[in-house]
């Protein structure tokens, strides 16, 4: 089974694309695509477009590889997809990134640096691992 790195993205219209990573040589001799109002649409409609090359491939007569999907992020998809759930403020106590910079990355105004990428996935993956540990009475 091959495993296959999903990019998820937003754009100036606030739709969400998810693709196959093109920095990564799969082997793979289609590509993928899919869209959405939201990320859950976008990876329904991602899912779909792989159903139908997997239905051509069967037409043809031709074997369609084991894929495995990951979906990843890029910045600004995170930070729309969430925006409703963690806000920027929060999200500053999270990363140690002021609310300003978050907001030039939501945005679209600037892109962050690798270096502050890592900051921001280092401080989500630990708020995620403290609220896994939580347990009430």
């Amino acid at each position: 089974m091959k495993k296959i790195d999903v990019i998820i993205e937003t754009g100036s219209d606030k739709r969400f694309e998810a693709y196959i990573d093109p920095d990564k040589e799969y082997g793979l001799t289609f590509g993928l695509l899919g869209e959405g109002k939201s990320v859950q649409q976008c990876i329904e409609d991602f899912h779909e477009s792989a159903n139908e090359m997997k239905a051509y491939y069967a037409e043809i007569g031709k074997e369609f590889p084991e894929l495995e999907f990951t979906f990843k992020y890029d910045t600004a998809s995170f930070l729309s997809h969430y925006s409703e759930m963690l806000s920027l403020a929060g999200l500053e106590t999270i990363t140690g990134i002021n609310q300003r910079q978050l907001s030039h990355y939501l945005n679209g105004v600037k892109k962050p640096r690798m270096g502050t990428i890592e900051k921001i996935e280092n401080g989500i993956h630990q708020f995620a691992n403290e609220l896994s540990k939580v347990r009430f009475v």
